[in-house]
C-alpha cells in the first residue's frame, strides 16, 4: 500500500522485512531520492518536491510496487554474538522469567537455541532488530523506559531481540550484554551488523566477559 504522510514523503508499506530491505535496495540504485528509511514492514520515500511532481512521484512509486522485487537474502553465513546472560548484564531476566514462567536457564536455552535474521537498523545508530525470536520468550517493553541503556546490552520485547550498538535511553527488556563492539564510528564501515544477517546468541561466563579483547 501506498500513502502520502508529508508533502515530500511516501509511506511505502510491504508485507516483511525482507521485502522492505529489497524494495529500498532497489530505489537506492534507481536514485534520485532525498532520503529512504527502510522500516520493519514499509520503507518512507522522501523527494525533493521543488524539482519533482509528488503525482509523478506516487506514479512511479506504484508502478514499482506492481513488479516482483527480488527479496534481499539472507547471508550465507551465521555470526555469533556472545552473551552475558542475567545479573548486571541482565538486570530485567528474573522479572521476564517471572513472567513467562520460565527459569534462567529455560531462557537462556531458548534464546541460544535456533537462528535468528536482523530485520533492520534504527532508533540509533546501529541498534539492530533481530527476528526469530521464540514466541515463548515474546513480552511487552518495560512500563518505565531506562534513561540509559549500555552499550552492548540484549534486550528482549515484542517477539523480537535489539542489540543497543550504543548507550542511549531505552524500554527493552535487558536480558544481557555482548562485550564485542558491534557500531564504531570511526570504521569506513561502523556497523558490525547489517539486515539480512543470520545471528546465533552464545551464553558466556562472566570470566569469558571480563577477559574478552
Amino acid at each position: 500500500m501506498l500513502r502520502r504522510i508529508a508533502d515530500d514523503q511516501f509511506s511505502v508499506e510491504v508485507e516483511s522485512p525482507a521485502a522492505a530491505q529489497a524494495l529500498a535496495r532497489v530505489l537506492r540504485e534507481a536514485g534520485g531520492w532525498s532520503e529512504l528509511v527502510p522500516g520493519i514492514n514499509s520503507v518512507v520515500v522522501q523527494f525533493d518536491i521543488a524539482t519533482r511532481d509528488a503525482e509523478d512521484v506516487e506514479c512511479e512509486l506504484g508502478e514499482l510496487l506492481l513488479r516482483d522485487a527480488p527479496l534481499l537474502a539472507n547471508s550465507a553465513t551465521v555470526l555469533e554474538i556472545p552473551v552475558l546472560y542475567g545479573g548486571d548484564a541482565g538486570p530485567d531476566l528474573d522479572e521476564v522469567c517471572a513472567l513467562l514462567g520460565l527459569s534462567q536457564d529455560e531462557f537462556i536455552a531458548l534464546h541460544t537455541d535456533g537462528e535468528h535474521v536482523v530485520e533492520m537498523l534504527g532508533f540509533t545508530p546501529g541498534f539492530a532488530f533481530i527476528g526469530g525470536l521464540d514466541k515463548r520468550l515474546n513480552v511487552p517493553r518495560r512500563a518505565a523506559p531506562r534513561t540509559l541503556v549500555p552499550a552492548g546490552s540484549i534486550a528482549v520485547a515484542d517477539s523480537r531481540t535489539g542489540l543497543y550498538a550504543l548507550s542511549s535511553p531505552g524500554g527493552w527488556q535487558l536480558v544481557g550484554r555482548t562485550p564485542e563492539i558491534y557500531f564504531d564510528i570511526s570504521a569506513s564501515e561502523p556497523s558490525m551488523l547489517d539486515a539480512g544477517m543470520r545471528i546465533r546468541f552464545r551464553a558466556i561466563t562472566q570470566t569469558e566477559f571480563d577477559a574478552w579483547n
